[in-house]
């Protein structure tokens, strides 16, 4: 069976964008809006080079909320092959979710098992490329890539920082990533590391810092 390295979109491979017409920072609506973060595709060869497959994950509900087009969408997606391309770097797949349960367009209005926090995309990407889930790894930067990577026993990283609100929204939801790092290629540092015996990694865990003030 394969391994893998699932990776959110939005906020792990490519820069949120503040829409100033919806009044908030979201996904990309356009292939212009679409910018590679930074070393993410580098992140994207080392994940290879370790023997994983690179493969997105991904809520896209742009569509269900009206806010743009299938076509717009495959373009950002070629774009984001295209950008990746440019530096020597390949995803294996994309799965993207299209629902939204207040979707203004019908036929995405529904409560469907493909949504994170639900694990249906990690699911259809198991079958599809025989994958192992319990011994691949999730790196998100949301509570709901966390809780998806920890329905099926995936590692969990998540990128972000430890904010207090960000904490204290973790242990809300009872649920905790098993590291905690500032990018994908700082995630992916981490994953390597595990794979060579998990040496060194307590400054990247979750708890490490409240356990260091008890």
């Amino acid at each position: 069976m394969h391994r893998a390295v699932f990776l959110d979109r939005d906020g792990v491979i490519n820069q949120m964008v503040y829409n100033p017409d919806f009044g908030l920072v979201d996904s990309p609506l356009k292939p212009s809006e679409f910018i590679l973060l930074p070393d993410v595709a580098e992140g994207v060869r080392q994940i290879k080079a370790l023997g994983f497959l690179a493969i997105v994950v991904s809520n896209q509900p742009g569509i269900a909320k009206g806010k743009f087009s299938q076509a717009l969408l495959d373009r950002i997606t070629q774009k984001m092959h295209h950008d990746l391309g440019t530096q020597s770097a390949k995803l294996d797949d994309v799965f993207y979710c299209l629902h939204h349960p207040e979707a203004v367009l019908k036929e995405y209005r529904q409560n469907c098992d493909c949504r994170k926090p639900k694990p249906g995309l990690l699911e259809q990407a198991a079958r599809k490329w025989d994958i192992e889930l319990t011994s691949s790894y999730f790196v998100g930067d949301g509570i709901t890539d966390v809780l998806a990577g920890r329905a099926v026993g995936a590692i969990c990283l998540y990128v972000g920082s430890r904010k207090e609100y960000i904490l204290d929204e973790f242990y809300r939801k009872n649920v905790e990533p098993d590291y905690l790092v500032k990018s994908l290629l700082e995630a992916v540092h981490v994953i390597g590391e595990i794979e060579n015996g998990g040496q060194g990694l307590e400054a990247y865990s979750f708890a490490y810092p409240v356990k260091a003030c008890e």
